[in-house]
């Protein structure tokens, strides 16, 4: 196959798969921003998300962008709910928040393997065909997952940046004791941004359902990736993880082309100890 072929297959590729990445990067760093917990139960609500998407397109025959959109809501009345019943005590609370959160992962974990079994199942294609360019060949789903991603991120960017609640939740990222002086009501903003921060990853699980498998122990790759992505864009910052999870989804895949998944992995993983010898802080994050 010619080279220049391959490698704008592999960068298509890269980008479905660094929107992925992105997606759950950035609910992950708003959550840490908001909380100041590292929620490692992340990963758990991108499977509840695969899972909900793929139970309402195909036991209740809802059509999949609503349905990703139903999938968004639960997600985030879901995590407002977790927040405000379990994680409330651990605001701001960084060890004991963590390991709460371990623990929510494997309960939620569990329970999903309970109700739905070990066996990966999988959805049906949500579009057919493909899209060419050129000699490039870039299959329909993709496409659609490609623009679903940039429609949620886009929208994202509106309400944070120009809606009232939007800037309360920039405000409490910055400087949690100056928002509250001038008046952001932190009950009202934690279990937002929580729910927020997990609906993004239910989003990302239920765009990619029809791409992969769906199973109770899918989350964890995309999860380590998406942690790795907050670390290379700096934590807490929402640009950042912008800019770093379209760098490793374009890197990965790349590599993994050229070379092998092993040596795309060692890569990574040494990008990521540069990062934190060069700049502990990340591309756009900010020292504390």
């Amino acid at each position: 196959m010619d080279f220049g072929l391959l490698l704008g297959q592999a960068m298509v590729n890269g980008v479905v798969v660094g929107l992925l990445y992105l997606l759950m990067a950035v609910g992950f760093t708003l959550v840490f921003g908001v909380m100041r917990i590292v929620n490692f139960a992340h990963a758990e609500f991108y499977m509840l998300g695969t899972f909900a998407c793929f139970v309402l397109v195909t036991q209740l025959g809802i059509p999949f962008f609503p349905s990703v959109l139903l999938t968004f809501a639960l997600a985030v009345v879901a995590g407002w709910v977790v927040e405000w019943g379990v994680l409330k005590p651990f605001r701001h609370d960084e060890l004991n928040g963590m390991i709460a959160t371990i623990g929510l992962a494997m309960v939620l974990q569990n329970g999903a393997l309970m109700v739905f079994g070990p066996d990966p199942q999988s959805m049906p294609s949500i579009a057919q065909g493909v899209l060419r360019f050129g000699d490039l060949l870039v299959p329909n789903s993709r496409v659609a997952a490609v623009a679903s991603s940039v429609v949620v991120l886009a929208a994202l960017y509106v309400f944070l940046r120009y809606s009232r609640t939007g800037r309360a939740l920039r405000a409490v990222v910055q400087d949690i004791e100056i928002a509250q002086i001038q008046g952001v009501r932190a009950g009202f903003i934690y279990p937002l941004g929580f729910g927020i921060g997990v609906g993004l990853a239910a989003v990302a699980g239920a765009l990619m359902a029809p791409l992969f498998s769906v199973s109770p122990f899918n989350g964890g790759g995309p999860m380590l990736k998406a942690f790795i992505v907050v670390i290379l864009g700096g934590l807490g910052s929402i640009p950042g993880a912008a800019l770093a999870g379209l760098l490793l989804g374009i890197t990965e895949s790349v590599a993994s082309t050229f070379l092998s998944t092993s040596l795309a992995d060692i890569l990574i993983f040494i990008l990521v100890i540069v990062m934190l010898i060069v700049r502990p802080s990340g591309l756009l994050g900010r020292a504390e």
